[in-house]
C-alpha cells in the first residue's frame, strides 16, 4: 500500500519509541488531556525495560534488571501501583568475590562485615560509614536536580535562573560536602577512592559501580560521577535502596502503558518509524515504514539522539554545527548482558555448605577483585575487544519472584563489563559472541564450579545485539556516555538541554536528555512538563 493510499492520522503529540521514558511522557501528556500516540518498533512496549521468556518456563528482565532510580514522583503521579506495579525491597547485602578465594560477605550482620575488613585494613572499616554518608548527602542534591530542566548554554534570563537554582542547592551543603561534591563530579574513581579505602575488594566494588554502563578507565577524570549517578535512587521511600519489580522490569513499563491508555493514549506496537518529516524547519509528522503518515502538533522522540538526527531526520534540515555535535556525541557503554535458566542455585565455593547460603545470594554477587582487576578489564576491551577476566554482577531475582521460573528452578542476570562495541580487529560481534559467552561462564565457574551443569538455557546480548534489538547505539545503556561534557546543560549538546530540539515542535524525551540513563522516568517526566508549557503558552509553531 502506497503513501497516498493510507489515510493520515492526526494527534496533539506523537511519541517515537515506547520505552519507559516515552511511556512516562505519554502518561503525563494524556492525563493533561492531549491526544497522544505512541509508536513502538518492537512487538512489546518497554524498550530495554522488558520481561520476556528466553527459555521454556523461564522469564526474566532482558536488559535492565533491578529497580532503584525509578522516580517516586512518576510512580505516584501515574498511579503505577493501581495499574499493577509492585516493587519489593531487595537485600542490600552483596557478595564481593576476589582472586585466590578472597571474598567479602556484605550480609545482614554489618558489625561482622566491618570486623572482617578491619582484620587487614582497620582504617577502611573506620571510614566506611563516613564514605556512604558523604555519598548519600551529595546524592540528595542530585535527587532534586534530576527533576529540573537544565539551563541552555548562552540562554536567556530563565536559563540564568535555572543555573542559579543548582548553585543555591550546592550552597546549602556544608563546605566539606561542597568539596566532596566537586570531587565526585570531576575526579577519577581511582583517585577519589584513594582517600577512603585500600582494601582491594572495597575498591573493586566501587570501581565496578562507577563502570556500570561506562566503558572508561578507572583513572579517567570524571569517572567518579557514575558512582554518584547510581546512588540517587530510592525504593519504597528508602533513599539508596534497591528493589525488584514483581514480574521483572517489564512490569514497570506494562503498568506505565496501562496508565497512559486509561487516559486515552493510543499505543501501537510493530510500528517502526522510518522518518520524522520536517517542513520549513518544523517537525510536522512521522512516516512509518509501512508508508503511513501520522501528523502531530508536537513530536517527542524517545530514542538515542544520534539515531534521531542521523537516521530519522535528513541532515539537510540540521544546522551544520549542531549536526557536528551530534556526530561527536559519544555512545559506548562496554556492556554484555546474559540471562541464565538454572535447574537450581549454583554453589559458590566461598559459601561452602552454609545453611544460610540462599539468603547470602539474595543480594548482588560481584566478581570485581580489585581496582586493578577492573582497570585490566577496560584495557583488554580497548586492545583486544573484550575483557579476558570480565567484571560481572550476578543477581537471582527468582529468589524473590516465583513467577519467573518453575518451582525449584531459578533465573540469573549477569551484567558484564568491559566489552568494546567497536572491535579493534575489524571482526563482527556475531563472529566472536560464542567465544565471549564461554569466557564469561568460565569466569563465573572459578567461583561457582557447578555453574555449567546448572545451566539449562541462556540468552546473551552483545553490544551489537543491544544496538540492533533495542536501539542502544554503541550498546550504550544510557543513550550516551555519562561524561562531564555530556551531562546537565551539555546533554545531549550545548544550547539544547531543555528537551526542545533545534527543529520547532521537536522534543527529546529519552535518556539522551538530562539526567541521563537508568530506568528513572525523569527525562520523560521533564520533557512532558516542557511540552505542556509550550501547549499552554502557545509556543508551538502553527
Amino acid at each position: 500500500m502506497g503513501l497516498a493510499e493510507h489515510p493520515s492520522e492526526s494527534y496533539d503529540v506523537v511519541v517515537v519509541g515506547g520505552g519507559h521514558n516515552g511511556l512516562t511522557a505519554a502518561g503525563y501528556l494524556s492525563r493533561a488531556g492531549l491526544r497522544v500516540k505512541v509508536l513502538e518498533r518492537r512487538s512489546i512496549v518497554g524498550g530495554a525495560a522488558v520481561t520476556e521468556e528466553f527459555h521454556p518456563g523461564f522469564r526474566n528482565s532482558m536488559c535492565s534488571y533491578t529497580v532503584s532510580l525509578l522516580s517516586p514522583k512518576v510512580i505516584k503521579d501515574l498511579e503505577l501501583g493501581k495499574f499493577g506495579l509492585q516493587i519489593t525491597d531487595r537485600a542490600t547485602a552483596s557478595l564481593i568475590l576476589g582472586e585466590g578465594g578472597a571474598f567479602l560477605n556484605k550480609h545482614e550482620d554489618e558489625a561482622a562485615y566491618l570486623a572482617k575488613i578491619a582484620e587487614t585494613h582497620p582504617g577502611d572499616a573506620e571510614r566506611y560509614h563516613e564514605f556512604y554518608e558523604v555519598l548519600d548527602a551529595v546524592a540528595d542534591v542530585l535527587r532534586d536536580v534530576v527533576l529540573d530542566t537544565p539551563p541552555n548554554v548562552g540562554g536567556d534570563l530563565l536559563d540564568l535562573f535555572r543555573a542559579g537554582k543548582l548553585a543555591n542547592r550546592l550552597r546549602k551543603l556544608s563546605p566539606k560536602l561542597q568539596r566532596e561534591a566537586v570531587k565526585l563530579f570531576t575526579m577519577s574513581i581511582a583517585d577519589y577512592l584513594a582517600a577512603w579505602f585500600a582494601h582491594p575488594l572495597l575498591l573493586g566494588e566501587s570501581c565496578y559501580t562507577a563502570s556500570v554502563g561506562n566503558m572508561q578507565s578507572v583513572y579517567a577524570p570524571g569517572s567518579a560521577y557514575v558512582l554518584l549517578h547510581h546512588a540517587f535512587g530510592e525504593v519504597n521511600g528508602v533513599p539508596g535502596d534497591w528493589g525488584h519489580a514483581i514480574g521483572g522490569m517489564g512490569a514497570i513499563t506494562q503498568a506505565m502503558a496501562r496508565s497512559a491508555q486509561a487516559h486515552g493514549c493510543d499505543i501501537e506496537i510493530d510500528a517502526p518509524v522510518a522518518e520524522v518529516v520536517i517542513e520549513d524547519g518544523v517537525a510536522r509528522s512521522v512516516r512509518l515504514e509501512d508508508g503511513r503518515l501520522i501528523r502531530a502538533k508536537a513530536i517527542a522522540a524517545n530514542v538515542n539522539p544520534k539515531l534521531l538526527f542521523q537516521r530519522l531526520i535528513g541532515r539537510e534540515h540540521l544546522n551544520p554545527d549542531f549536526a557536528r555535535q551530534i556526530d561527536n556525541f559519544r555512545c559506548c557503554s562496554g556492556t554484555f548482558r546474559m540471562n541464565l535458566a538454572l535447574d537450581g542455585l549454583p554453589a559458590f565455593s566461598c559459601l561452602g555448605s552454609d545453611p544460610d547460603r540462599e539468603a547470602m545470594l539474595r543480594g548482588s554477587t560481584m566478581i570485581a577483585a580489585s581496582q586493578d582487576y577492573v582497570e585490566q578489564a577496560y584495557q583488554d576491551a580497548v586492545r583486544l575487544g573484550w575483557a579476558r577476566k570480565p567484571v560481572i554482577e550476578m543477581f537471582i531475582p527468582s529468589l524473590y519472584d516465583h513467577s519467573l521460573a518453575p518451582p525449584g528452578k531459578h533465573v540469573m542476570s549477569l551484567f558484564c563489563q568491559h566489552f568494546n562495541p567497536y572491535l579493534p580487529d575489524g571482526r563482527s560481534w556475531d563472529e566472536v559472541k560464542t567465544e565471549v559467552v564461554e569466557t564469561i561462564i568460565d569466569t563465573v565457574a572459578v567461583h561457582a564450579p557447578d555453574i555449567r551443569e546448572r545451566i539449562v538455557g541462556q540468552v546473551a546480548l552483545s553490544p551489537l545485539d543491544l544496538e540492533r534489538e533495542y536501539g542502544l547505539l554503541g550498546g550504550d545503556i544510557f543513550h550516551g556516555c555519562l561524561h562531564m561534557d555530556q551531562l546537565f546543560a551539555m546533554r545531549p549538546v550545548a544550547e539544547y538541554a531543555d528537551y526542545r530540539m533545534p527543529l520547532a515542535n521537536l522534543y527529546l524525551c529519552g535518556s539522551g536528555a538530562h539526567p541521563g540513563g537508568g530506568v528513572t522516568g525523569y527525562p520523560g517526566h521533564n520533557a512532558a512538563r516542557e511540552i505542556l508549557k509550550d501547549f499552554k503558552r502557545r509556543r508551538l509553531a502553527a
